[in-house]
């Protein structure tokens, strides 16, 4: 629950802060002289490290005694277990395993970051961090999903987080708006937080070196969308569920710009969809794409296109209906993702579209998790894999009409650690070590996004996605579930 609400904090926050820029930030957006960006932080590789084990250690204790959980009551014993047993597939809940977890790797991730190690070098507190939690920090026995998706998604929300706190803070200004911006930067990157103020930056005023992002090199493009949905029960157009919904959508950098890159996530893009319903999810989706390198391909005639390898997260995440069926619309993720894409974009002088987009990803899964109509085990009720994604966005605009998007995204899991009914008759389950029910899954996901601007910076937006989930069991009938959800609500770009 903590950890949502930072994410709402991290709402609000972040917009009070960005809609506090002065007449002078705007100028900076147009050139950044070396005078103005902030100087690089100082490398501190033991810092790091033992801001980790600190991190883990206060981490455990709060566990252990103030909300006394079973997990947190480690002994010798329980740790020479866990060195004895190995890893396992664990049974924690979906939303755990496929997003809490990637959050507490950026938690380590930023760690190193604040103090001052680029993206590679951040990437093996990560993994450290994981591994001294799940050997150290608790009874269960250490997982191997856990290792993998707080290492590789841990690195994605990771330096996310640090370049959008970085797009807050401003070390010249004062009074309640400096308050504000250092609050906001620490809610999305707790990590940078702490180490502004053990370092004394949060307060500390500057006339030189202030900005910590250049406008100019990594343009920003933030909205924020919010209406009614409905979820449709088994694809009905009646007897379904209706409730708000948030959208939040940011890009960061250049899509495509006919330069090679090699410093990851100089570009990303971020959607997450919040529902506001007491029955379905907090997180509804969350969809993040960042890119790790590129090379331009093409550079004729107005039109630009690079080759590039790209790092993804994907989140699906809903409940069955209100009194609907006991069929989960939707449920999958990939937390551990990468892979080739293509970007192409262009530019028309003439004629009805301004401009447009064109992407194609071909992803390995490197870990994944999808909804099971079997396995249904402690408090997981979903089969973990491995398997590939294939994606496509087309994105068009229509000069002061308005623009649209469509999605296309296609995932397969593949199940390769099953069991056998007898298995499930152990007298511990947290030591059933498999990954669920043997067999695979995919789900095709089409999401068309239609906006009508209605003045300079709000939009009327529709939007629809049609789900086809199709999974095949080896011990279990196959089974086939197809729904939809239409979406109705206004875009605001700030």
């Amino acid at each position: 629950m903590m950890k949502l609400l930072h994410t709402v904090l991290f709402l609000l926050m972040s917009l009070a802060a960005m809609a506090q820029q002065t007449p002078m930030e705007k100028a900076d957006s147009t050139i950044c002289p070396d005078s103005i960006m902030a100087q690089p932080q100082k490398k501190h590789p033991w810092v790091a490290a033992a801001a980790v084990t600190a991190l883990n250690t206060s981490v455990q204790l709060y566990n252990r005694y103030v909300t006394k959980e079973e997990f947190a009551q480690t002994t010798m014993r329980t740790i020479r277990d866990n060195l004895n047993t190995g890893f396992v597939w664990d049974n924690d809940v979906f939303i755990m395993n496929m997003f809490a977890h990637p959050y507490h790797g950026n938690l380590y991730f930023n760690v190193a970051r604040s103090n001052g190690m680029n993206f590679w070098e951040s990437a093996p507190y990560a993994l450290g961090g994981s591994l001294m939690w799940e050997l150290f920090g608790e009874k269960d026995p250490p997982a191997v999903n856990d290792i993998i998706t707080t290492t590789m998604g841990g690195m994605a929300l990771g330096e996310i987080t640090h370049r959008v706190s970085d797009i807050i803070l401003d070390d010249r200004q004062r009074g309640f708006g400096r308050f504000l911006r250092e609050a906001a930067a620490f809610v999305i990157n707790p990590m940078k937080g702490i180490a502004r103020l053990a370092r004394g930056d949060a307060w500390r005023v500057k006339s030189t070196h202030y900005k910590y992002h250049d406008a100019h090199r990594f343009p920003v493009k933030f909205s924020m969308s919010a209406g009614w949905r409905y979820l449709a029960d088994k694809g009905k157009l009646t007897g379904g569920e209706s409730n708000p919904f948030i959208d939040l959508f940011l890009v960061y950098g250049d899509a495509v710009d006919g330069e090679r890159h090699t410093t990851p996530f100089d570009f990303f893009d971020v959607d997450v969809t919040f529902g506001l319903s007491s029955n379905q999810p907090f997180i509804n989706d969350l969809h993040i794409v960042g890119r790790l390198w590129s090379t331009p391909i093409l550079d004729k005639n107005g039109k630009l296109g690079e080759f590039g390898i790209y790092q993804h997260f994907n989140y699906y995440d809903s409940s069955p209906v209100i009194d609907g069926s006991d069929q989960t619309p939707y449920r999958i993720s990939e937390p551990a993702a990468l892979g080739p894409g293509f970007i192409f974009a262009g530019e028309h002088q003439k004629g009805f579209i301004s401009s447009w987009e064109q992407r194609l990803f071909l992803d390995a899964i490197l870990l994944g998790g999808t909804k099971s109509d079997y396995f249904n085990v402690l408090e997981r009720d979903y089969n973990m894999g491995s398997g590939f994604s294939i994606k496509t966005k087309t994105h068009l605009e229509f000069g002061n009409w308005g623009r649209f998007d469509l999605h296309v995204k296609y995932f397969r899991i593949f199940t390769w650690v099953g069991y056998k009914k007898s298995e499930l008759k152990i007298d511990d389950l947290r030591y059933l070590n498999v990954q669920g029910d043997e067999g695979n899954a995919g789900l095709f996901v089409v999401t068309p996004i239609f906006e009508v601007d209605l003045w300079k910076r709000c939009s009327l937006t529709l939007s629809g996605s049609y789900y086809h989930r199709n999974t095949r069991y080896k011990e279990h009938s196959n089974k086939e579930a197809k729904t939809f959800e239409t979406k109705a609500g206004f875009t605001y770009y700030f």
